[in-house]
């Protein structure tokens, strides 16, 4: 049953083709496999999808099983990635396959796209924080990116549907509208985003219990890089990047840095503790809503003042400090600035 089942799939992507001869990727092939009918990706068992790893075929009939499955996500850059390296595989084999399934994982996106003009996690599956604007881990920037690579019709989207090619314009200004409506608004003055808002109200929301609303040192950073690659920006836009980047200069922490330790107690073997450096500048993830004042949360949701208060597990597997902004603020933005003042 299982080689009848591989059979029909193999003619039936071999009819795509009216070449000789098919030129296929190894990994755009397991891509195939994995797809939804949706056009979109999952993420099995929470985790990214290993396309290095070999696929036996009772493997390849589970997918081929699952492929009605409801459960395509953008967590962690899945779809994105896939829809970027099948762009690459049709670029390097001309094989139409791939470009039909490129083409069906940018409609899954342009489908995915709320009123509101973002993304959240998951789609259709808009169960708890699933159905949020997510910008968390640059989860819509990384669909951002997509939709201004397929409406410029550039990096390997030149040969896409023209169709698909507006309908990704489109997309795109939805999208940074939805990003400037975002940004939150601290007594008059624009600041940064929050990992996550609300579909509805676009107000911060909370994700996971250790996920609270807050202004974000980590995500608004991927934000406003890509409101710089906007060409000719609008007055608005520029004064959505002016005020990003100022409100992340104002939250710089000077004088400290983390240092893992070994501790042969915890569960780990180890400890991240906050020691002084002159010389270190750090930006902590969560800062809170209208004081700015930096906040660290683990599993019981319950903000603390350090890092030291919450409990080992959150402290060694969450990056609750970073540099993140460093070189947007050193480097790109001046060249921006410099450009578009």
């Amino acid at each position: 049953m299982v080689k009848n089942v591989l059979l029909i799939a193999s003619l039936t992507l071999l009819a795509f083709s009216s070449q000789g001869q098919i030129v296929t990727d190894s990994t755009a092939e397991k891509m195939l496999l994995y797809q939804r009918n949706n056009g979109g990706f999952p993420q099995p068992h929470g985790d990214p999808i290993k396309y290095d790893l070999p696929l036996s075929d009772k493997l390849k009939a589970t997918l081929l099983a699952e492929k009605p499955l409801l459960d395509a996500t953008i967590d962690d850059q899945a779809t994105t990635r896939e829809i970027k390296g099948l762009a690459k595989a049709y670029q390097k084999t001309q094989n139409p396959v791939y470009l039909k399934a490129l083409e069906n994982g940018l409609n899954y996106l342009l489908t995915a796209q709320n009123s509101a003009g973002g993304w959240g996690q998951f789609y259709p599956d808009s169960s708890g924080y699933h159905k949020h604007i997510t910008y968390n881990d640059n989860a819509m920037i990384e669909v951002m990116w997509i939709m201004k690579y397929a409406a410029d019709c550039t990096n390997d989207f030149e040969k896409i549907d023209k169709k698909i090619a507006q309908k990704a314009k489109i997309a795109l200004e939805k999208g940074i509208k939805c990003i400037l409506n975002t940004q939150v608004v601290q007594n008059g003055k624009s600041t940064a985003w929050c990992a996550q808002h609300d579909r509805q109200t676009l107000k911060p929301a909370k994700a996971r219990m250790f996920e609270l609303p807050s202004l974000s040192g980590n995500e608004s950073v991927g934000i406003i890089r890509f409101l710089m690659s906007i060409d000719k920006p609008s007055a608005e836009i520029k004064n959505a990047i002016h005020a990003g980047v100022q409100w992340l200069e104002s939250v710089k922490i000077i004088g400290i840095k983390t240092k893992d330790i070994p501790d042969a107690s915890q569960p780990k073997g180890k400890d991240r503790i906050v020691v002084e450096d002159p010389n270190s500048v750090v930006w902590a993830r969560f800062y809170e809503l209208e004081t700015n004042k930096p906040f660290f949360v683990g599993r019981n949701s319950i903000p603390k003042n350090t890092l030291a208060e919450i409990e080992n597990e959150r402290r060694v597997g969450y990056a609750y400090y970073g540099v993140w902004p460093k070189v947007l603020l050193e480097k790109e933005y001046p060249i921006w600035e410099k450009k578009w003042k």
